[in-house]
């Protein structure tokens, strides 16, 4: 026992985390795609799950890593230290028992990371507009329906109707789980239990450790579009 603390000491005081250094950035890199960043057994998500490296045309939940570290604030402006934004998604998403701790040695290594794909002045925050009161939403066309899956929820879900792929054994196959919200959600249409679960994630406990998409990452027209995808 004192032979693995002694290490577990060694490894975190010579931890390649001085300001700046390339072996600092790697690890970091290395380790926003690693879901052992949270120290939860159950935690199946890496920062990647939800956050592409750059910004385009990604249906992630998350903003882009590139530029994040730049920003004025996070989550909409709610937050104004990233290490504070970063703990949400810690302990939200990754169940990580404890908060993020700023002189933990992979935060800083994840901080060097995030720096480094940060060039340039402070960026504008990103709007993140959270739909208040879920309605339903008009349908759209299917092709562009299992786009939208195939960018959104195929990384958590795995492939549509088999669920092959998915992150993990529990995580519900769609659109075979709808068959059960008769059931579950009694006078509640299926294809509204799927638009509150996309629109508020786990906020109001129907979502699983699902995160919240917000207007900019995905709109009504995809989520309707979705839909006609799951035969909603």
């Amino acid at each position: 026992m004192r032979a693995l603390l002694a290490l577990a000491l060694c490894l975190a005081s010579c931890a390649p985390t001085e300001p700046g250094s390339v072996e600092a950035v790697a690890w970091g890199r290395d380790l926003v795609a690693d879901p052992t960043l949270s120290s939860s057994g159950f935690n199946p998500f890496a920062c990647t799950t939800c956050h592409p490296p750059t910004a385009g045309s990604s249906l992630l939940p998350g903003a882009p890593l590139e530029g994040i570290a730049a920003r004025q604030a996070w989550w909409g402006g709610t937050v104004v230290r990233l290490v504070d934004a970063a703990d949400f998604c810690f302990r939200a998403f990754m169940r990580s028992p404890d908060p993020l701790d700023p002189t933990d040695p992979r935060w800083r290594a994840v901080d060097e990371y995030l720096a480094s794909v940060s060039p340039g002045p402070t960026q504008a925050t990103l709007p993140f507009t959270v739909v208040r009161n879920v309605t339903d939403v008009p349908r759209g066309e299917v092709a562009r329906g299992h786009a939208v899956y195939t960018g959104a929820c195929a990384v958590c879900h795995g492939a549509l109707k088999t669920g092959d792929g998915r992150l993990r054994p529990l995580v519900p196959v769609l659109p075979n789980v709808t068959r059960e919200y008769g059931k579950l959600f009694p006078g509640t249409s299926p294809a509204l239990v799927v638009i509150e679960k996309v629109r508020h994630g786990q906020s109001f406990g129907v979502g699983g450790t699902m995160p919240p998409y917000a207007l900019e990452r995905l709109s009504d027209a995809d989520l309707g579009a979705l839909l006609t995808a799951l035969g909603l």
